[in-house]
């Protein structure tokens, strides 16, 4: 069989779930996919999505360190950075960045817990007229 790699999943470490709700869910826009607690009692492993990018939101000591940086490659990134401005966050107002690569952006955002999240996108020449 071949080898053949799906996909990458990031853990991030958080520590107050309603921040992390506020910053995720109701800023980035993503949903809750699923929630896992071994008791009532017991730290948060959290699933959420939004579109094809998945992530793992963890309370558990270990699982990641706060302070990560994670490089999410994307299209549409004007209309992300409108979405996200118009939502007047406190605590954020990100804008565009020019990219490493020729003709690529960046808008990069920190969560609650100092982990920086970078949305990316490159020239895509085949789009350009």
């Amino acid at each position: 069989m071949a080898i053949d790699f799906q996909s990458v999943i990031p853990i991030l470490r958080i520590f107050d779930i309603t921040k992390a709700d506020e910053f995720y869910l109701d800023y980035l826009g993503f949903k809750v996919d699923w929630d896992h607690r071994f008791d009532d009692n017991a730290p948060l492993y959290r699933q959420i999505s939004r579109g094809n990018l998945i992530l793992h939101l963890s309370e558990h000591h270990g699982d990641g360190s706060p302070g990560v940086q994670v490089r999410i490659m994307m299209r549409g990134i004007v209309e992300y950075h409108r979405e996200l401005n118009a939502k007047h966050y406190r605590y954020m107002r990100p804008g565009i960045e020019e990219g490493p690569a020729a003709g690529s952006q960046e808008m990069g955002v920190i969560d609650p817990f100092g982990n920086q999240i970078r949305f990316c996108q490159d020239n895509d020449k085949k789009t350009e007229t």
